[in-house]
């Protein structure tokens, strides 16, 4: 059985920890069947990162940005489970929302 884990670093030095938490809450309230867990890693420099199984789907830094919680469930989705549907999560994006940064 494959395991799915979630990690979102976020800046201490920013006070992000708030914001990490409420999307970990958001991610294990929608894959609760599927993730194994999702931890939340202090970091420093204005980071707030969210990986899968420790490949990046989503850097502040790189897309210069916070992620909606919408679309790190696509994210996630897309590499769990492509067919399932997430209801209101999978409506159009804005066109601004994030590629994938992981093949």
């Amino acid at each position: 059985m494959i395991t799915y884990n979630i990690e979102i670093t976020y800046c201490t030095q920013c006070r992000w920890l708030l914001r990490a938490a409420w999307l970990a809450q958001e991610l294990l309230i929608t894959f609760e069947q599927d993730l194994t867990g999702v931890t939340l890693k202090p970091g420093s420099n204005g980071i707030f990162e969210v990986s899968l199984n420790q490949k990046l789907l989503f850097s502040r830094k790189e897309v210069g940005r916070f992620p909606e919680a919408k679309e790190v469930k696509q994210l996630v989705r897309d590499y769990i489970d492509p067919e399932r549907d997430l209801g209101h999560s999978d409506k159009a994006n804005h066109p601004d929302i994030l590629k994938p940064l992981m093949p």
